[in-house]
């Protein structure tokens, strides 16, 4: 059965479309999956150059405290993050997630000091679900307001410093996880120095209006082209970072999933604020103590791609199930297939090798170290 809601379209739809791009559904959109140069060329592009993705499809939220202090917003919403957000610097951005009261994982998400508010952009599958969780424990102590008039691009790759130079010369000063309020194409737009490939680059909160304008005005430049939602899953994949309701979700804890590098000192069990957001015992218990799998890189010994969901054995008889890969595909840029997944502690190290199912067959695989590719953040 199909699904009858009709798909929603992000404010830049109509551009992809005169761009040539394959439309498919994504998260309750219209989404542009590939243009006519493909996926492949897309992911090289954004290795090599500069992409622009529309990823106008996330959720921005802004979080405002009714007292006037931002310190009141940010210790509210440490009550739903293992994150510290009470020492996050103002103009400064950082990766958190939602946890459940079983320690699993609700939605990983950005967030950023903008002085007088919270900005913070969720995941789109999530966003319906996010804003509500943020109205029911936040409601007292801040308004909470999603911005469903604003578009969010996201400019990657080691030219994209000039291709954005070229619209405000100001952008050389910012380092990774900086956030901006700056002019571009006569529009003020909020740009953090960031994103999801492992390349540098930004992600430019525009007006809805403005955004066809500016991401014209940006591919106008001769080092940029549009990349679609293929190539953003093998660049992520290359980098090792995770894709909410593939690689995390209720099921994983931020520990399982090798995340524990989020959690700051002031979180952990002796440090300032520990705990107080929901599955702080069982969190706080495994970074103390370990757990009993992992989220681990994976190389496919061949070149056949191992996707999602190929179970995983110890043997190459298929006797012993140990986990599960939960991203996987064909990584352009280290030439051959890659992936992820949860093996026990024991499987876990890098250079063990273990087997993949594909078809009836079980094919060697090699625990990797993640990322798979190395990332040029500018720190």
């Amino acid at each position: 059965m199909t699904d009858p809601t009709p798909l929603k379209r992000t404010p830049l739809y109509d551009l992809h479309v005169a761009l040539g791009a394959r439309m498919v559904p994504f998260a309750g959109y219209d989404m542009p999956v590939q243009y006519p140069a493909g996926v492949l060329k897309e992911h090289l592009q954004t290795r090599e150059s500069a992409g622009l993705f529309d990823v106008s499809h996330m959720g921005q939220v802004k979080l405002t405290p009714k007292s006037g202090k931002l310190e009141d917003a940010a210790l509210a919403l440490e009550s739903l993050v293992p994150v510290d957000i009470l020492g996050l610097k103002q103009g400064r951005q950082r990766y958190g997630f939602f946890t459940d009261e079983t320690g699993g994982i609700l939605d990983d998400l950005m967030i950023t000091n903008r002085g007088d508010h919270l900005f913070v952009v969720v995941n789109a599958a999530c966003k319906e679900a996010d804003l509500a969780h943020m109205q029911t424990h936040l409601s007292d102590s801040c308004t909470i307001e999603l911005l469903d008039d604003r578009a969010l691009l996201a400019l990657q790759g080691p030219r994209a410093e000039a291709v954005l130079a070229e619209l405000w010369a100001g952008v050389s000063g910012m380092t990774f996880m900086d956030v901006r309020e700056i002019p571009l194409h006569d529009v003020t737009c909020i740009v953090s120095r960031s994103g999801y490939s492992g390349e540098d680059g930004f992600e430019i909160s525009v007006p809805a209006d403005k955004a066809e304008a500016l991401a014209k005005a940006l591919l106008e430049h001769p080092d940029c082209q549009p990349i679609g939602l293929g190539a953003r899953d093998s660049l992520r994949l290359e980098a090792g970072l995770c894709l909410y309701g593939n690689d995390i979700d209720t099921t994983t804890s931020p520990i399982e999933a090798s995340l524990e590098w989020a959690i700051q000192k002031a979180r952990r069990s002796g440090g300032a604020r520990e705990g107080g957001f929901p599955g702080a015992s069982r969190i706080l218990g495994e970074l103390q103590n370990g757990t009993t799998r992992r989220r681990v890189g994976l190389k496919p010994d061949g070149k056949a791609p191992v996707r999602g969901h190929a179970k995983l054995y110890a043997d190459a008889d298929g006797q012993t199930e140990i986990g599960e890969v939960t991203s996987g595909g064909f990584g352009p840029s280290v030439e051959g297939p890659v992936a992820m997944g949860y093996v026990p502690v024991s499987f876990a190290a890098p250079g063990t090798q273990i087997f993949a199912e594909v078809r009836g067959k079980y094919l060697a695989v090699t625990v990797a170290a993640l990322p798979f590719i190395i990332p040029t953040y500018k720190r």
